[in-house]
């Protein structure tokens, strides 16, 4: 039979109980608290407790304290991103972040989903979607990444827009629901 944690990482219904997944939030929380109390002179320190929080971090990574996430191991940021205060990766499943983003103040990457049939989501059960976010993407602040999107290399997420589908490359995508605004005829 397989654990809670062998089916959230599989995207199937789970519940979010059991000594493995709440010992592997409490480690997220440790850590992103620790984080979160370092201050801009720290540079190290911060990168020290991000390689020991995230699945994979590359150099020269900022995220601005506050930084929240579920588990932390299932986020991969490539390197050179940049993401401003507040941020919120919700990383039931993989979480996976290209060289070069810039992402905005109190920006939310959400796998975390629910069941639509209410008899199952009243027995407390939910399951991920992975995100996928290309190299040199710009996510403006407020914006919503929610569960399995795609967004390709070069986009850009108008700030507050709420993304729920893919987005290609080099594609402007805003509004609520995100819609694609414009694309670059060079793109790809």
């Amino acid at each position: 039979m397989r654990t809670e944690k062998e089916k959230m990482l599989a995207g199937e219904l789970y519940r979010a109980v059991g000594a493995e997944i709440e010992g592997d939030q409490l480690r997220a929380e440790w850590l992103y608290r620790a984080y979160n109390l370092t201050t801009a002179d720290q540079a190290d320190r911060r990168a020290a407790i991000l390689r020991d929080l995230l699945g994979a971090v590359g150099d020269n990574v900022v995220l601005r304290p506050p930084f929240y996430c579920d588990y932390g191991s299932n986020i991969r940021i490539g390197s050179n991103v940049f993401a401003n205060f507040g941020c919120v990766f919700l990383d039931v499943v993989g979480i996976d972040i290209g060289d070069a983003c810039q992402i905005g103040a109190h920006v939310q990457i959400l796998t975390a989903d629910h069941p639509r049939d209410p008899a199952l989501r009243a027995q407390g059960l939910e399951f991920g979607r992975p995100i996928r976010i290309g190299r040199n993407v710009w996510i403006g602040s407020g914006a919503l990444i929610l569960p399995g999107v795609t967004i390709g290399d070069d986009a850009i997420i108008g700030a507050g827009s709420v993304v729920t589908r893919d987005v290609p490359a080099g594609a402007t995508a805003s509004g609520n629901p995100a819609r694609v605004r414009s694309a670059r005829a060079d793109a790809g």
